[in-house]
């Protein structure tokens, strides 16, 4: 798959996972809803939330976007529905074009150690994906287990 492909499959995924919160949240305010409901839904979403970011950070760093660029895309996913226009703009500005970095070119920036890392992994798609899913299990199980956002400082 290609890094524009993730990058628009993740940001639409985060734009659905959106709805279906804030509806769920929505007919929770005016119905009687199952709690377990939302806690499946929150925890898709905050799945997804979590996947996105990390697809964000491998597009950014594989497209060479700047740091600055790569925390902005990923931030505007706490926003509802702020991947949308970002992953619009990323594409009108070609800023997604382009293949995996799996191999080192004569740019300058292929020497330092981040990148040859970054190589590493993506030139092992499986190493990378069990590396990526077991970090967003490990982040998600932290957030989970401090519970709703809301109580966190409770």
């Amino acid at each position: 798959m290609s890094p524009k492909k993730l990058f628009i499959f993740f940001a639409s995924a985060e734009a659905v996972t959106w709805t279906l919160l804030l509806g769920g949240l929505a007919v929770r305010a005016l119905a009687d809803f199952p709690p377990a409901i939302m806690t499946a839904v929150g925890g898709i979403h905050g799945a997804v939330f979590l996947g996105y970011g990390v697809t964000a950070a491998l597009v950014g760093v594989n497209q060479r976007w700047s740091f600055g660029r790569i925390v902005g895309g990923i931030s505007l996913a706490i926003v509802p529905y702020a991947t949308i226009p970002f992953e619009r703009s990323a594409i009108r500005k070609g800023l997604v074009e382009g293949v995996w970095r799996t191999a080192s070119s004569n740019d300058p920036r292929d020497a330092h150690w981040f990148d040859r890392l970054f190589r590493w992994f993506i030139a092992r798609p499986a190493v990378l994906v069990i590396t990526m899913l077991a970090v967003v299990a490990t982040i998600f199980t932290i957030l989970v287990s401090l519970g709703p956002p809301t109580e966190w400082f409770n």
